[in-house]
């Protein structure tokens, strides 16, 4: 019995040396602590100071995804995939203390559904019923055109209230639609700011928005 015992002893240990080297080739951020997360993730390329290489399980695109963010998936909402043509996935904000959350959430909806002829139109709608916004800013890369914007939003009894940012209250939630120049593919990409009394920088917060959606790359139709 104590040999048998022994030897389930030394398969445990064996078991914790090896599953502690595996972690240990982890980055020790948020995003690699969990393990659904980190299947998105490229572990040896860290793009930016904060961001990490992601690749979309539809194979369609790739973006920087902040080290300080987890993907949510509690249940068969919080990610949906369909096939290479849809991809929609939530991510919370964490800390660096276990088991401690932050306030903020990034949403995200792939889709290669777009009609060229209409984009005008779906970003007008966009913004003008998410943030009462006709002229969003505008910006392209090489291979995409951006369009976002910014306010501050608050529910008042059951009613949300959408102000423009002033000194008082800064921007909490951030809206973008990025569509690619070659394709049908485009991103609606959100970001709260859930804590609404935090204070923040937020040249600093506007400067990382843009980070993300400037580098988000779809997949070139002639790519393998």
């Amino acid at each position: 019995m104590k040999t048998v015992i022994g030897v389930i002893v030394g398969i445990a240990i064996l078991i914790g040396i090896i599953w502690g080297i595996n972690e240990s080739r982890y980055p020790n951020v948020p995003a690699f602590d969990d393990h659904f997360t980190r299947k998105f993730l490229n572990k040896d390329k860290k793009v930016d100071d904060g961001f990490y290489e992601f690749k979309s399980k539809t194979e369609q695109y790739t973006m920087w995804f902040p080290k300080g963010y987890q993907l949510i998936k509690e249940n068969g909402e919080d990610y949906v995939i369909n096939g290479n043509s849809y991809e929609r996935w939530i991510a919370k904000e964490r800390n660096n203390k276990a088991g401690n959350a932050g306030g903020s959430y990034i949403e995200m909806t792939f889709s290669n559904a777009r009609k060229a002829e209409n984009e005008s139109f779906t970003v007008e709608n966009m913004f003008k019923e998410h943030l009462n916004s006709t002229k969003p800013n505008t910006f392209e890369t090489s291979s995409t055109r951006i369009y976002y914007d910014s306010a501050y939003t608050y529910f008042k009894g059951t009613q949300e209230v959408i102000m423009q940012p002033n000194k008082e209250h800064a921007p909490n939630t951030y809206i973008a639609y990025v569509a690619d120049k070659h394709s049908n593919n485009a991103i609606e990409l959100w970001f709260d700011k859930s804590e609404k009394s935090r204070k923040s920088d937020e040249v600093a917060e506007k400067k990382w928005f843009l980070t993300i959606l400037k580098n988000i790359k779809f997949r070139e139709r002639n790519e393998a």
